[in-house]
């Protein structure tokens, strides 16, 4: 059975507007991570834009600079991983799984 091109066509502009939307809905969606035992929070939204950074000022030792950015990097990429996988999840809802290179 011959595949018809026009339904493939059809099929695959569909799955573009669909996965543009959903690009367009993960910049409204957000994850929070926190590390340090919630000295430092982290929320970044699914399209991996980082929105805010918050810090309990007991992180704060001006002589131990490092362990504030480690938790505060450790945070941030929490925050990151957890977007990642929200929009991997959205994404493959669209595309039935299909991994298509180049998309997130």
């Amino acid at each position: 059975m011959k595949p018809n091109m026009g339904n493939l066509m059809k099929q695959a502009q569909k799955m573009q507007a669909d996965m543009a939307r959903v690009q367009e809905e993960l910049k409204s969606e957000s994850v929070e991570a926190s590390a340090g035992g919630g000295m430092v929070k982290v929320t970044m939204t699914g399209d991996l834009q980082v929105k805010s950074v918050s810090i309990d000022p007991a992180a704060v030792d001006p002589d131990d600079v490092a362990m504030l950015e480690d938790i505060v990097a450790a945070a941030t990429n929490e925050a990151l991983r957890q977007a990642q996988e929200l929009a991997g999840a959205k994404m493959s809802a669209v595309t039935g799984g299909m991994n298509i290179p180049g998309l997130m």
